[in-house]
């Protein structure tokens, strides 16, 4: 779920989005901390019990023991090593000093939002050629793959995923094949840049754990001599939406396959530690147990953090029941869907607006926008509006979430006609000054629009020419854009210090109506 989150807030960088999409990678990063927290725990209940079995069988247990101290230690010099990038990024972003930095919380940032230093660190100048700690990185994490894998038998290592993707990836707003270092930190603010980082650190402590626990595999479990038990929560993600589902594993880390422990639900009072009871009611069946492995599943209604706790309840060999006390927490949020016109934030009459619409979290053919007010086409987060009059239209989003149709909100946009585009002849505008030689070699009026980001034309399809000849005014008309044989023939007896007027200029707009547009005002100086 939160990998899904973090892909789609990325996607979203590209938008003039709200504040709160960078806030959610704080959120985002904070909750990847957790579980970083939680996996280096599991993974310290794997090393104690390659410990004890070291401790019970060396000759069988020592070579696989030797390989999983290993993968450890440069498991440890990677996450050290993204630990220090994220530090750089903070100073180079915040001006920070280094001790600072190595301990500033990302919350704390003032520029979230900052592109700028996190490319100059992680890309460099030229994002055509990366140059920056990105490249270096890369090659770090494919040698952490490649020792890995050498924890294994020749014959495992074709078999054997070992994840943490470094590959090309398909960049969807430059709709081409991009490289791992471009892909995942090009022109990302600093938060994005520190939480992708802090993702990196998951993925590897991730990978460090399955091939630990591969490696324990190869000792006979039977044979494990365990003297300590400890509670565990581990989660699939601590920031969910409103409408899904958070899971979580609840355990105790070592187990006897003959007897399921029990998991109790509510308030825990741990007055006397060594007997820890639950504090009014207690909820002893919603988390089914499996193999040592609770369940917590629970469907969050409200916003902000859902806290929860208990005990685990283990057989002991007396027979006596000894209890283990539990706690941990979630976020809940409101989904938040997020419409944006990638040109103007307005649409245009006549126009083809784009329009980029997305839900954090959600799939792009899990949504489901409609429009009152105009006509919504496309598909895949990539949508087309028309509108034929103003001056609102309003755009719905509803979303499936886990077969349900729920909304995701209700947007309005101002509609606008097409702005005016401005005349031009001989390369001036409004009031400007030419010359003779100019004036001659002028070929007509042309149209064009200023400061719009649609690729519009409008056609010139007439315009009066006056001017003064002898004292007396005279207006010539056009029937087109380009400058009549009789309107040529005035303009030859202009004279220095004399004005032509281009007036009464009518245009046809993509959509077939006629307009007119101001004019121009030219002073002869020579």
């Amino acid at each position: 779920m939160i990998g899904m989150m973090y892909l789609v807030l990325t996607a979203l960088l590209a938008l003039n989005v709200s504040k709160e999409i960078i806030n959610a990678f704080v959120v985002m990063n904070n909750g990847l901390e957790n579980t970083i927290n939680a996996s280096q725990a599991k993974n310290g209940i794997l090393y104690s019990a390659f410990q004890n079995a070291l401790a019970n069988d060396e000759k069988k247990t020592k070579k696989w023991f030797e390989r999983a101290q290993l993968v450890k230690l440069e498991a440890d010099k990677l996450i050290k090593y993204i630990d220090e990038l994220k530090s750089e990024v903070k100073q180079v972003s915040e001006g920070l000093d280094k001790n600072v930095a190595d301990t500033f919380r990302l919350q704390n940032i003032s520029k979230l939002d900052d592109y700028d230093s996190p490319t100059l660190v992680m890309i460099g100048s030229d994002p055509s050629n990366v140059t920056g700690k990105a490249k270096e990185l890369k090659e770090k994490i494919e040698k952490f793959k490649t020792m890995l894998l050498g924890q294994l038998d020749p014959e495992e290592r074709k078999n054997y995923n070992v994840g943490m993707y470094t590959g090309e990836s398909y960049n969807t707003s430059e709709e081409k094949m991009v490289s791992w270092e471009w892909y995942n930190f090009y022109h990302l603010p600093v938060a994005a840049t520190v939480a992708n980082l802090t993702k990196i650190q998951n993925d590897v402590r991730n990978a460090e754990g399955d091939m630990v626990n591969y490696l324990l595999k190869k000792v006979t479990a039977a044979d494990f001599k365990f003297d300590t038990l400890a509670a565990r929560v581990v989660s699939n993600s601590n920031y969910v939406l409103i409408g899904s589902e958070y899971r979580a594993e609840i355990f105790v880390a070592a187990f006897s396959s003959t007897s399921n422990p029990q998991v109790w639900l509510g308030e825990v009072d741990t007055t006397d530690m060594k007997n820890p009871k639950i504090k009014g009611p207690v909820d002893s069946t919603s988390v089914k147990v499996d193999r040592g492995v609770g369940i917590y599943s629970v469907t969050p209604s409200s916003e902000g953090e859902q806290k929860y706790g208990g005990i685990i309840r283990v057989k002991a060999p007396d027979n006596s029941w000894v209890a283990y006390p539990f706690k941990s927490a979630f976020m809940a949020a409101r989904p938040a869907a997020v419409v944006s016109p990638t040109k103007m934030n307005v649409f245009y009459i006549g126009v083809d607006n784009p329009v980029e619409i997305s839900v954090p979290g959600v799939p792009a053919d899990k949504i489901k926008p409609s429009m009152a007010g105009g006509t919504l086409s496309g598909g895949k987060g990539k949508y087309t509006v028309k509108v034929s009059k103003g001056p609102e239209v309003t755009i719905n989003v509803s979303a499936d979430l886990n077969g349900k149709n729920t909304s995701m909100g209700t947007f309005k946009f101002r509609v606008k006609p097409v702005p005016d585009p401005v005349a031009y002849f001989a390369g001036k505008k409004a009031t400007d000054v030419i010359n003779k030689s100019q004036l001659l070699a002028a070929q007509g009026v042309i149209a064009n629009m200023e400061n719009f980001d649609f690729d519009l034309k409008f056609q010139v399809i007439s315009f009066d020419l006056s001017m003064t000849i002898n004292g007396a005014e005279v207006t010539v008309k056009s029937a087109g854009n380009a400058l009549s044989a009789e309107q040529k023939t005035y303009l030859s007896k202009a004279k220095t210090g004399g004005k032509v007027y281009i007036e009464n200029v009518k245009v046809k707009g993509p959509d077939g109506s006629i307009r007119t547009i101001g004019g121009i005002s030219l002073k002869i100086i020579g």
